[in-house]
């Protein structure tokens, strides 16, 4: 049992497997393609008006409020319990979104899914504190694919079952609910990791000595130390600057992590490269959120779910798998991204641009559909390359 516990510590297989498999469930709600007619039809009885410019911004807002503290905790806490609280919020997001009603109670759902959203920081930043630097760019792509494998299976489930079966929208949001349950019960089995990028850092002892290493060496230096304090050599020179710079450490283990964050966003950001793909990372990753939140009001609007056939779900997953496939393309392509990773953002990132221009000025829902398919492929590129070139960059920074 030791032994198998041991193979399993040091594999970078299983927790791959586990975390994938945590990410698959996750993503596989057939329930996401329908969530404005969902929302509009019997079931809730809400407006669109109510939809767009009450619950939807909800979101947006507590994202955003929760993403810097949620990211703390995330590093403090070492990725799992973070995990198993994304779990725990989403059963939690289903269970109100199935058995409640009002604007209110879907404004504490739109609240909840977006601590939800805010807790993936977890999901995609845990694999690399159990595997090592040569796996990056291999369980990148793995890790980006299975929630989109998950989500284009979920997709088609839910177009199939809507359009042939005449399931109604509630029964898919059970079945949403049965999955994320089991994505919670897979968060179990994931190896704690030893290590974080900040609070628990491999080199922490060596860069960040925490209060009892350093009473430590204090005590076993006492004798010389004095020594050297009452030669006059010592005394006329002063402290040393590494003594000055020692003594300079805050022992707050917090205030400490804290000024070692600054300073490595500090080094990290002195590189141009990080920096333009930070930029793009954060840019990107917000209009992204921005198109998924309300493509489906544009969707409704261009075709009336009430008197159109919908066919969301189809939509879904043909954007979704086309973004699983070059997500899980780029884990195999053998680049010199640092060369050719510039222009790559440019090039795909303009057919993005031309994508939202297509979907806004477009009066025909079949155009609109085919905007939002070029533009979800073109992000789920980008974002997998700027994901493992971050990682790997901040890593020899």
């Amino acid at each position: 049992m030791d032994s198998w516990k041991e193979a399993i510590s040091h594999s970078w297989i299983y927790p791959t497997v586990i975390i994938c498999a945590n990410g698959f469930f996750t993503a596989m709600k057939p329930s996401d393609s329908f969530v404005t007619p969902y929302l509009t039809g019997p079931d809730k009885n809400l407006t669109i008006e109510e939809v767009t410019n009450q619950i939807l911004p909800v979101w947006t807002y507590s994202y955003l409020a929760l993403l810097f503290p949620v990211f703390l905790l995330t590093d403090y806490l070492r990725y799992k319990p973070v995990l198993l609280l994304q779990g725990i919020t989403l059963i939690v997001t289903w269970l109100l979104l199935l058995f409640t009603r009002g604007v209110l109670a879907m404004q504490v759902v739109e609240f909840f899914y977006g601590l939800v959203t805010a807790t993936e920081v977890a999901y995609y930043a845990y694999i690399y504190s159990v595997v090592s630097t040569d796996r990056y760019q291999r369980v990148t792509s793995y890790c980006r694919s299975s929630p989109l494998v998950a989500a284009t299976v979920a997709a088609v489930l839910g177009q199939l079952l809507v359009s042939l079966a005449d399931v109604s929208y509630f029964h898919l949001n059970t079945i949403s609910l049965a999955s994320v349950s089991l994505a919670f019960l897979c968060a179990f089995f994931l190896p704690m990791p030893q290590k974080s990028m900040f609070f628990h850092r491999k080199d922490a002892s060596q860069s960040l000595p925490g209060p009892d290493i350093v009473e430590a060496l204090a005590g076993s230096d006492r004798p010389s130390s004095c020594q050297e304090d009452t030669s006059p050599d010592s005394a006329g020179r002063g402290p040393t600057p590494q003594q000055q710079a020692g003594n300079a450490k805050p022992r707050n283990h917090m205030l400490r992590v804290l000024v070692q964050l600054s300073k490595d966003l500090r080094d990290c950001y002195s590189s141009r490269k990080l920096l333009y793909w930070s930029l793009w990372w954060a840019l990107a990753t917000a209009g992204f959120y921005q198109v998924v939140n309300y493509i489906q009001v544009l969707w409704d609007f261009r075709a009336p779910s009430h008197s159109s056939a919908v066919y969301n779900g189809a939509v879904e997953a043909l954007a979704t798998f086309l973004g699983s496939v070059t997500s899980m393309a780029v884990g195999y392509v053998k680049v010199n991204w640092d060369l050719s990773g510039e222009l790559t953002l440019g090039i795909f990132s303009a057919m993005d641009a031309g994508s939202l221009f297509l979907m806004y000025f477009t009066g025909n829902i079949w155009a609109c559909y085919a905007g939002y398919i070029a533009f979800k492929a073109c992000y789920m590129l980008l974002i997998t390359i700027a994901t493992f070139s971050f990682m790997a960059a901040t890593l020899q920074s």
